[in-house]
């Protein structure tokens, strides 16, 4: 999702999996403004709803503008022919802690659903 789509999809639904866990912020005086008036534009979105939105939207916008650093190691061939070398930059350090996270997430999930305590 991104940025841009938000209004699209604030004027209809949207759903997805939630964690357990809040994270409580401050926001600056602009910002507390600008949320307030999308909350005005968009009533049956909470706060929350547009935060959590906002949030998702801007992890995908910042994903995908990490920089790609070209590794010395080639790893596959494009439609061409020309090589692909690996990415040595932040993103997969990134993908991989986002695995590691979300799995790490799902587990806690399965087990606060199941009954069993949690580490």
């Amino acid at each position: 999702m991104r940025v841009s789509e938000l209004a699209r999809i604030w004027e209809q639904t949207a759903a997805g999996e939630l964690t357990e866990a809040t994270y409580n912020i401050r926001l600056p005086v602009e910002d507390a403004a600008k949320l307030e008036a999308l909350s005005e534009m968009y009533p049956k979105r909470s706060h929350e709803n547009l935060l959590s939105d906002l949030i998702s939207a801007a992890l995908d916008d910042l994903e995908k503008s990490l920089p790609y650093i070209k590794g010395p190691r080639v790893i596959a061939e494009d439609e061409l022919g020309d090589p692909m070398f690996e990415d040595i930059g932040p993103t997969p350090r990134f993908l991989a802690l986002t695995k590691k996270h979300l799995l790490r997430l799902q587990n806690q999930r399965s087990a606060d659903i199941d009954g069993e305590p949690t580490a």
